[in-house]
């Protein structure tokens, strides 16, 4: 009897391209009650009044389809200090996942190009497969990876690609490229979609999102989330910016109502208390520095730059100390398999009380046994 080939006797099968793609995975099981240093989420959780705002539902808005409008305006209006936003301007969506999905759900063609930078979020390639486009990528710079901006300007004269994605800063390099390299980069081909994915700039700053004119720039998407700075990252909830005609298309290809109701009240309530926000960004910005220093006292290779986040090469192999590191209730993540830092490990930055207890259950399993 010959061995049962479950694709070959499945019907009807999916799209070769499902087939043959690699799709994003992330262990994101058994972490409750460990300190979670391995997905850059925020390490405190939300706002007290985002709880006060969820257990203040009413039944009868748990039984009616989710209302957009009220966090509409507020992004319009409020979302930022230095600037307001059309209504039209402005996508809500199921995180920054479901965001940059429907941007590939409606932009990308099978045999267009998607160019991006290599390592980065891991989620854009499996979305570029998916539809069957072709990707390229550039590789960082140096020890430091210094974002590609020359070979990146070759790429998009020669390749004319459809989709360009930019993390900044990158995950998980912590790469920034400045807001006005960004604009000469779209500058250069009209026709290229930009989408610049700042889900960390509060980390760093220089965000695009303050300056842009989306109608004199209409090749460029900017996604932001809530997830790691507001700590909402379990709600799902994201944004996209840009020419409010970019935003209806996005907008055609996605579901009615993909973003639910305790989402919505969540986000209203944590972008109300901005102060708890921007002092959680503060605190997280003053912990980089604390323990930046205390590895400048060691000899173990480091790389810091714009995210929650760092690398290290430890002295142990990564998957040992991975496991020692969890059985002292800390979660970092291995970068294997991610191009030019493999052997390192990434590590998130929480409070600084949260890094001391890092930095002491580190030293004593990589740097002293």
């Amino acid at each position: 009897m010959n061995d049962f080939d479950p694709l070959n006797n499945l019907f009807p099968k999916p799209r070769e391209e499902i087939i043959n793609m690699q799709s994003y995975s992330a262990p994101l099981e058994n972490r409750r009650n460990l300190l979670r240093l391995d997905f850059n989420e925020n390490t405190l959780g939300p706002s007290p009044k985002v709880l006060e705002a969820l257990q203040a539902i009413k039944l009868d808005e748990i039984s009616i389809y989710p209302e957009y409008n009220f966090l509409k305006k507020f992004l319009c209006d409020k979302y930022l200090d230095s600037r307001k936003f059309g209504n039209d301007e402005i996508g809500i969506f199921n995180g920054a996942d479901a965001a940059i999905n429907a941007i590939f759900n409606c932009f990308g063609e099978k045999d267009q190009i998607f160019l991006t930078t290599n390592p980065t979020f891991g989620y854009y390639s499996p979305c570029a497969e998916m539809r069957g486009m072709k990707k390229i990528s550039c590789s960082y710079i140096g020890e430091n990876f210094l974002f590609p901006i020359e070979e990146f300007r070759e790429k998009i004269i020669k390749h004319n690609p459809k989709l360009i994605f930019i993390c900044n800063p990158n995950n998980p390099t912590g790469t920034v490229i400045s807001s006005q390299e960004i604009i000469n980069l779209a500058n250069i081909n009209h026709d290229s979609l930009i989408i610049v994915d700042e889900l960390y700039e509060k980390f760093n700053g220089d965000s695009l999102l303050e300056s842009i004119d989306f109608e004199k720039n209409n090749n460029i998407l900017i996604i932001q989330s809530l997830s790691k700075t507001a700590g909402l990252a379990g709600l799902r909830i994201g944004f996209t910016f840009g020419n409010k005609i970019l935003i209806q298309y996005i907008n055609n290809v996605t579901g009615p109502y993909d973003v639910n109701s305790f989402a919505i009240t969540a986000a209203l309530a944590a972008l109300k208390d901005k102060s708890y926000i921007d002092n959680y960004v503060l605190e997280v910005k003053k912990a980089r520095e604390w323990i930046l220093n205390k590895f400048k006292s060691t000899k173990i290779r480091t790389h810091f730059s714009g995210g929650n986040y760092f690398l290290i090469w430890p002295i142990k192999d990564p998957k040992i100390l991975i496991q020692k590191m969890r059985e002292k209730g800390i979660l970092i993540r291995s970068m294997e398999n991610k191009k030019d830092i493999g052997d390192s490990i990434r590590v998130s930055i929480g409070t600084k009380e949260q890094m001391i207890f890092f930095w002491e259950n580190y030293k004593i399993l990589d740097l002293i046994n």
